[in-house]
């Protein structure tokens, strides 16, 4: 459980395409409101675990998404965007990984099941203090795969902001200490491109985020008997 953050979120929130460019690439209109879909904290690993892909998981279907992590500080109810940044504790790097054949046609619809597998949310290396980032939205990040540059882009891209997720997720909801909030990915994901680039046991996949440092972990596939579906 992200042993090298010491942390355990409460409860994990993630927005979907919320970069210009990644909703391009996706052939989707830009949302109207924040795309929310969540993880379960059993999702969560650290910098260097692996990431195991189950055996209910095709070969060719588990994906990357760097993103920019906000961690909560302090219980957040009907927050303003004009104070959103004051109820942040840090920021870490996250990779929202996916297996798409679950995301988008087992999942009844919905995207969790395709995202919540176990150690489909690793976190880090670690947790930068907010002060040191007053600008969430003008970072560099990317991510590269065996070494080879996927994903690379700057939070400026986001649809919505970091304050404005805050914002609206705070809305009739008490966002508790701990929690994490995975903001979106940008463009380069391995689902778009041609032909689809998908991990396999054997790759290392790294993220990063301007300011805060590299997220590395290795892929793996798990060790269980596979089921019939």
């Amino acid at each position: 459980m992200a042993v090298s953050l010491g942390l355990t979120p409460p409860a994990i929130y993630c927005i979907g395409l919320n970069y210009k460019q990644h909703a391009k690439e996706s052939g989707m209109a830009l949302p109207a409101y924040p795309v929310v879909f969540s993880k379960p904290p059993s999702s969560v690993i650290g910098h260097g675990d692996a990431i195991k892909i189950p055996s209910i998981c095709h070969p060719e279907e588990v994906d990357y998404e760097v993103e920019l992590a906000v961690i909560i500080g302090k219980a957040a109810k009907d927050v303003k965007e004009e104070e959103a940044l004051d109820y942040v504790q840090g920021y870490t790097v996250a990779n929202d990984v996916s297996a798409r054949r679950w995301q988008l046609k087992q999942g009844g619809g919905q995207w969790v099941r395709g995202k919540s597998f176990d150690t489909f949310c690793p976190l880090g290396p670690r947790i930068v203090p907010a002060a040191e980032i007053p600008d969430p939205n003008n970072l560099e990040l990317g991510c590269t795969l065996n070494g080879q540059v996927v994903q690379k882009s700057n939070t400026r891209d986001m649809i919505f902001s970091v304050k404005q997720i805050i914002a609206f997720l705070s809305q009739g909801t008490t966002l508790q200490p701990g929690t994490v909030i995975l903001t979106g990915t940008p463009e380069g994901v391995g689902v778009a491109r041609k032909p689809p680039l998908y991990l396999k046991p054997g790759d290392t996949i790294s993220c990063h985020v301007e300011g805060i440092g590299e997220l590395t972990n290795p892929v793996a596939a798990e060790a269980t008997t596979k089921a019939n579906l």
